[in-house]
């Protein structure tokens, strides 16, 4: 079994599926799920961000994506920095507070809790709020050019 997410991250809304296995037939039903829905069906730009996951990278990814929902604006992280994707906070609870321990008596109580747990989820949700600027992002990276600059080089 697969548990495929995503999240609206101005709504904080999960959206979650349980699949026998992952694919792109897998991924296209939660692209569906979405975007069947409003206020993604009638939106101008919905974009969704993802990760290199082999169901959903490359052009081929994008042009059936905006192939079946013009308005869609795919967006691929860069390889190994999963971590900047939102849904991974998501899969991170989801990991501490529902799939740990691991005491299921079956593949259908897991996809239960899951399921269960991401309506509960929404209701104690909201939208992250951004403190870091980018002159916040300035700062630190002039900080940090200087720091390394000021270190010793190695022999």
């Amino acid at each position: 079994m697969a548990y495929l997410a995503a999240w609206d991250v101005r709504r904080a809304k999960v959206f979650g599926r349980c699949e026998e296995k992952t694919g792109i037939e897998s991924f296209n039903r939660l692209v569906t799920q979405v975007m069947e829905q409003e206020p993604y069906r009638s939106a101008r730009r919905v974009f969704w961000i993802m990760d290199n996951g082999s169901s959903h990278r490359g052009k081929a990814c994008v042009d059936r994506l905006q192939k079946a929902y013009p308005t869609i604006v795919p967006i691929h992280l860069p390889v190994h920095a999963s971590w900047l994707n939102q849904i991974e906070i998501y899969f991170s609870v989801l990991q501490r507070k529902v799939l740990t321990p691991n005491d299921f008596d079956s593949l259908d109580a897991v996809a239960d809790r899951l399921t269960r747990f991401g309506e509960r989820y929404e209701q104690t949700a909201h939208p992250f709020e951004w403190k870091f600027t980018r002159q916040d992002l300035a700062k630190l990276t002039d900080k940090l050019n200087n720091e390394s600059a000021a270190m010793p080089r190695a022999a």
